[in-house]
């Protein structure tokens, strides 16, 4: 974290096998106690991946702003 000088995105899904909730949330607290630019997306209704259109769209618009702050 103490390495980290850019912004970041943190995407996750509540139900994914892989990377659980909580992992990443210790991730953005870390960044966030640190004085890191970080922003944070959990879909509550997706796994390892957005798969349900309406995330994916949500996720996209999110990106553009995130990009658009940040570039």
């Amino acid at each position: 974290v103490d390495q980290i000088q850019v912004p970041m995105f943190v995407v996750q899904g509540e139900n994914d096998p892989r990377v659980p909730v909580t992992e990443a949330e210790q991730v953005v607290k870390s960044l966030r106690d640190n004085g890191k630019k970080v922003w944070y997306m959990n879909a509550l209704n997706e796994g390892h991946g957005y798969r349900k259109k309406e995330n994916r769209d949500i996720y996209q618009q999110a990106v553009i702003l995130f990009l658009k702050e940040n570039l």
